[in-house]
C-alpha cells in the first residue's frame, strides 16, 4: 500500500470507532471518511476535528498498556494548541498547560496537543522528557548533584546556554523545537512550579534532608498517535502514584539514592540484607511522600488504591464490550505487588491505537562525535517516562544538599540511546 493509502486507512478504522462511541450516525462516518480522503488525495494528509482530537487523545489514555491509572480516561482536558505558530507561543501554551493542571494541588488530567508532522515538516516537539524536572550535574571529582536521570539533558541545556545554580532541585528549562528549526530555551519560573517538601513526623532528622518534589508529572517527550496522524508534540498529565516517587525517583541508586541514608537515620543496621534495611527504609520513605502530598493538598493516590481503580477500569470495559490490554511487569506497583489483584493476573499486551509511543531523542544527533560517545554516563533505558526509572549510578547524601556546588558541570556527555518505537517506558500518566 501506498503511504496515502496506509493513512486513509488508519483514518477509517479511527473514525468508525470515534464517532461509534460518540454515537454518531453512519451517513456522519460516511460523509467524514469522504472528506478525509479528499483532504488526503489533495494535501497527503488530513485534519482532526477538535471532536476527534479529543476522543482520540482520551483513547490514547486508554488503550496505553503501562498505566494502572486509567480509571479516569474520559475526563481527560484536551487543549488544541495546533494553530502555535512560534516558539514563543508554545512557551506560553505550556506554562498555561502547567497552570490549569496545578490547579492549586488539586491535579487535573490534561494534555496539549501541538502542530502535527505534515510530510517533510516534522511539527512541534518538546524535548524535555517531562516540563518540570530537576537539572542533574557532574563534578570534577566524578560526585553527583541533583537528578541523575537529567544529566544529559542539563548538559544540552547548558550547551544552549541554560546555566542552573547548581543545587539537587534545579527546574530544568523548556526546550522547544518548531519544524526542525534551532531548538529554543524558556525558564520555567519557580512560581509556575508547585513543589511539596517530603517530610515525616517520626523519624528525627528527616526533615532536615531538605526534601521535596513537584506536583505535577507532565510527560513531554512521547509521540500521540491517532488515525495515523503523529503528534510529536503532546505534553500530557495525570497525578502521581506515590510509589513513583517514594520508590523510584528518590529511591532507586539511579536517581537519588535515599534509601541508605534514611536507614541510617532510623538507626537500621545496613551491614547484611536480611535486616531488610532496604524494605523497611523504603515503606517510610513512601510514608513520607504520601502523607506530606496529603498535607500539602496535592492530588496523589497510593498503590493499592490505583489497583483498586484499575479493577474498577476493567469492569467498565468489559460493561462496554472492549477488551482490556496491558503489561503486567509494569501494571504492577513496585512496593507489595502481591497484595494487589493485578499481580495475579495476566493481561494481553497487544499495542492498541490511538496510544502513546516513543521515539528516537530529538537531541540525539547533537552527542555524535562528542565526548558523549567516551564517557561512562549512564542514563535511564527502559524506565517509566513519568519516573525515569532505569538509571544505573547516582547517589544524594545529607553533605551534597548543604554544600554549595564547588565547580560547574563539565561539557554535555552521555551515552546515546534511540527509544524503541513502542511505549517501553512505565505508565504515561502516573
Amino acid at each position: 500500500m501506498s503511504e496515502r493509502s496506509n493513512l486513509f486507512a488508519e483514518a477509517e478504522l479511527f473514525i468508525k470507532q470515534c464517532y461509534a462511541e460518540l454515537n454518531l450516525t453512519e451517513e456522519a462516518v460516511a460523509l467524514r471518511l469522504k472528506e478525509i480522503a479528499e483532504q488526503i488525495e489533495t494535501g497527503g494528509t488530513y485534519s482532526h476535528t477538535y471532536d476527534e482530537l479529543r476522543h482520540g487523545a482520551r483513547m490514547a489514555w486508554r488503550n496505553n498498556n503501562r498505566c494502572i491509572g486509567r480509571l479516569p480516561w474520559d475526563s481527560l482536558h484536551v487543549v488544541d494548541k495546533r494553530d502555535a505558530s512560534s516558539e514563543e507561543e508554545i512557551a506560553a501554551a505550556l506554562l498555561e498547560h502547567l497552570d490549569y493542571a496545578t490547579n492549586r494541588g488539586r491535579i487535573r488530567p490534561t494534555i496539549t496537543i501541538l502542530r502535527p508532522e505534515q510530510g517533510e515538516w516534522p511539527g512541534a516537539r518538546v524535548w524535555n522528557e517531562q516540563l518540570i524536572r530537576y537539572a542533574g550535574y557532574t563534578r570534577e571529582d566524578g560526585s553527583r548533584i541533583g537528578d541523575p536521570a537529567s544529566l544529559e539533558f542539563t548538559r544540552i541545556c547548558e550547551q544552549l546556554g541554560w546555566q542552573g545554580d547548581g543545587t539537587d532541585f534545579d527546574v530544568l528549562p523548556l526546550v522547544i523545537q518548531l519544524d526542525g528549526r534551532a531548538p529554543k530555551w524558556f525558564e520555567v519560573p519557580r512560581e509556575r512550579v508547585l513543589e511539596v517538601d517530603i517530610r515525616h513526623s517520626e523519624i528525627a532528622g528527616f526533615n532536615e534532608l531538605g526534601l521535596k518534589w513537584y506536583a505535577v508529572p507532565a510527560v513531554s517527550n512521547m509521540r500521540l498517535e491517532i488515525g495515523g496522524i503523529r503528534y510529536s508534540g503532546a505534553p500530557f498529565n495525570g497525578w502521581y502514584m506515590g510509589t513513583e516517587i517514594g520508590a523510584r525517583n528518590l529511591a532507586d541508586e539511579g536517581r537519588y539514592n535515599l534509601l541508605p541514608v534514611v536507614a541510617d537515620l532510623m538507626g537500621i543496621d545496613r551491614s547484611r540484607r536480611s535486616t531488610l534495611w532496604q524494605d523497611r527504609a523504603l515503606v517510610e520513605l513512601n510514608v513520607a511522600v504520601l502523607e506530606s502530598y496529603r498535607a500539602a493538598g496535592v492530588s496523589m493516590v497510593d498503590h493499592h488504591t490505583a489497583a483498586a481503580q484499575f479493577e474498577s477500569f476493567e469492569k467498565r470495559e468489559r460493561e462496554a464490550g472492549r477488551d482490556v490490554t496491558g503489561n503486567w511487569a509494569w501494571l504492577i506497583p513496585p512496593m507489595a505487588p502481591a497484595t494487589t489483584h493485578v499481580f495475579h493476573k495476566r493481561y494481553d499486551n497487544t499495542i492498541v491505537k490511538p496510544n502513546f509511543f516513543y521515539g528516537k531523542k530529538p537531541y540525539a544527533d547533537l552527542l555524535k562525535g562528542t565526548e558523549a560517545e567516551q564517557t561512562d554516563l549512564v542514563v535511564p533505558t527502559g524506565g517509566c517516562p513519568v519516573t525515569g526509572a532505569g538509571a544505573q549510578s547516582g547517589s544524594f547524601s545529607e553533605e551534597r544538599l548543604s554544600s554549595n556546588l564547588q565547580t560547574r558541570p563539565q561539557k554535555a556527555s552521555s551515552e546515546r540511546e534511540t527509544y524503541a518505537t513502542q511505549a517501553r517506558g512505565g505508565c504515561p500518566f502516573h
